[in-house]
């Protein structure tokens, strides 16, 4: 049974413990560089990957929004260096992750070879069994592949993207744990076995019990959100739901997650233990729609009163802020968003829309269009533009015109 709610937390506080959870607030290092980037990834846990590129392929950014205009050369070496200290799996979807989770992962591993997997991907396990093996034979003979080395063969359906087999088994080998990525080229991955690819150090840790596993990596992810439901707990590593539940209670028996209400939730909450609650957070930080922080759209709305949706696959006609649009963060709260694009070509970071929040300040325009220029920047561009619509495009050109002449 669970123990009683303890406390009330208002919606103000809850955001505050869990922006200074995600790294927020602090102050930003000079000169930012590959020990920042792997506390920053050791305190989020987990990195999104996302081979989207219009403005910079989301797994840079969360370092960015944090860190400032780190180099981005500092998290291509922490994840694919040859001492790197990051690895690629299955996460929150496909991720970034600190080497020494790899043991805590092993178990959804040992469950893919089962079967736990994309329906499809599945199936092709299970029809093709002896292919696969002749696959990891090759790789295991060859040393390190890439999904080129095995395009041909048959292709699949469009929503399997027409992989071939050869993808497929790489596919299939790497969510059973069986291969990794070693590195990549730009964005491709080079595969090979895991005990070859990862430090003998990570392949040789014992492997915890799934229920070991399980709660620390909700342990992880309390650390991540401070105060987060059990639905968000469960989500940030994708955790099976009956398990989820489990092990949160186990922890809330422990001591180690404190119950809690905050006023507006329709769900009971969990305080991490230690978990921060700044007296207020200062900043300002564009978002990847991808960020640990708004990645679960409920959370988002809970946290800032916002409704932010992907509208990647939304048709063009039927979107209303954009294609790619990063929510601008202004000390607490989400206070507009732009549709962002990077004219690599022209070296122009170009804002095809900007939109105000209810939460706006006479100050956001500026803010913004500082955060911008610092992200085109960062991106090696040399100019913003506004290019599109919004009703905060007209103040934000504005502001950056005013940089402009100032500079």
């Amino acid at each position: 049974m669970m123990p009683p709610v303890t406390d009330t937390l208002s919606p103000k506080t809850a955001r505050r413990i869990a922006l200074a959870a995600q790294g927020f607030g602090r102050a930003q290092p000079a000169a930012p560089g590959r020990s920042h980037v792997r506390d920053v990834a050791r305190r989020l846990g987990v990195i999104q990957i996302d081979s989207v590129n219009v403005v910079a392929r989301t797994h840079y950014l969360p370092g960015f929004s944090r860190l400032g205009d780190y180099p981005r050369e500092a998290l291509e070496t922490e994840a694919w260096g040859t001492r790197r200290g990051l690895f690629e799996y299955w996460g929150h979807e496909a991720s970034l992750l600190p080497l020494e989770l790899q043991p805590l992962l092993r178990w959804r591993m040992e469950r893919a070879k089962d079967g736990a997997m994309w329906t499809g991907l599945s199936r092709f396990g299970r029809e093709k069994a002896d292919y696969i093996e002749g696959v990891l034979a090759e790789i295991e003979r060859r040393g390190p592949v890439t999904g080129g080395d095995f395009a041909t063969g048959p292709r699949g359906a469009p929503g399997w993207w027409s992989w071939s087999d050869g993808k497929r088994a790489l596919e299939w080998l790497f969510w059973a744990g069986m291969i990794t990525t070693k590195t990549r080229n730009g964005f491709e991955r080079v595969y090979d076995l895991t005990e070859r690819a990862l430090p003998a150090r990570i392949v040789d840790l014992p492997t915890p019990t799934e229920a070991d596993a399980q709660r620390e990596l909700v342990r992880i992810s309390a650390r991540a959100m401070g105060v987060a439901t059990a639905a968000d707990l469960r989500d940030y590593f994708r955790l099976p739901l009956a398990d989820a539940r489990d092990r949160v209670a186990e922890l809330v028996e422990a001591g180690e997650l404190t119950p809690v209400t905050v006023k507006g939730w329709r769900q009971p909450a969990y305080l991490a233990a230690g978990a921060k609650t700044p007296r207020k957070v200062t900043g300002s930080a564009l978002l990847s729609p991808f960020d640990n922080l708004i990645w679960t759209r409920d959370r988002t709305e809970r946290l800032f009163g916002v409704k932010v949706r992907l509208e990647i696959y939304t048709p063009a006609h039927k979107r209303a802020h954009g294609y790619y649009v990063l929510p601008f963060l202004e000390d607490e709260v989400i206070t507009a968003r732009v549709d962002l694009k990077s004219d690599r070509k022209a070296g122009v970071l170009l804002v095809q829309a900007a939109w105000r929040e209810p939460d706006a300040t006479a100050e956001t325009a500026a803010r913004l269009a500082a955060e911008l220029r610092r992200m085109a920047g960062w991106l090696g561009l040399t100019d913003v533009e506004v290019v599109g619509k919004g009703d905060l495009a007209g103040a934000l050109e504005g502001a950056l015109g005013g940089m402009r002449d100032e500079g």
